[in-house]
């Protein structure tokens, strides 16, 4: 507890010794004596635990910072990783593109060939089959024509030439010189010699 005195301006007897300044001896002890105990708390109790506190609190941080240094360093390689990935996968797609118009192309070509080698072989067996067919016309229009001229000659000569090897040989004769160009046209009733 403190005690305020109020000085007066006129100073009493045995107060002129005294120094104002000085603390009160036993006082200024028992301050030294707590101040020296309370020093010694703070740096035996309160300063071990508070560098403590401060040094888990650094060891903490860096190693937070450490960690999200690591975080961040495997966070950029998985991003390159997935960045080549897509880069494979995007050339991996552009090959199996070009592979494909390749295939198609091919198969194109492929088709294309067959179709000619199909349409020629539709065209070979077409004209194989209309020259059989023109084959069999001429050997029917041969045997009209046989049967024609025979009939006609019978009735001109006024004998029968019903004889197949006589009409066989009539009729070839007359073919021949038919395609040979021997034979001309003559009008009924012209006098032979006169062309018509």
């Amino acid at each position: 507890m403190y005690h305020f005195t109020v000085a007066s301006s006129v100073p009493m007897a045995g107060e002129a010794d005294q120094v104002p300044i000085l603390p009160y001896l036993p006082e200024l002890i028992f301050g030294l004596i707590v101040f020296g105990l309370f020093f010694w708390v703070v740096k035996t109790k309160v300063v071990p635990n508070l560098e403590a506190a401060y040094q888990a609190r650094a060891e903490a941080i860096e190693g937070g910072i450490a960690k999200a240094e690591e975080a961040q360093a495997q966070a950029q390689a998985a991003l390159e990783n997935y960045n080549a990935q897509l880069a494979e996968a995007r050339s991996e797609a552009n090959k199996i593109r070009e592979e494909a118009r390749s295939e198609g192309a091919q198969i194109v070509a492929d088709l294309r060939s067959q179709a000619q080698a199909e349409a020629s072989r539709i065209t070979e067996s077409a004209k194989r089959q209309i020259e059989a067919e023109r084959q069999q016309a001429v050997v029917q229009l041969r045997q009209e024509v046989g049967t024609l001229s025979t009939t006609l000659a019978s009735k001109i000569v006024g004998e029968s030439l019903d004889s197949d090897v006589r009409q066989s040989g009539i009729v070839d004769r007359f073919l021949a010189e038919l395609e040979a160009g021997n034979v001309r046209p003559e009008k009924v009733g012209a006098e032979p010699g006169q062309d018509a």
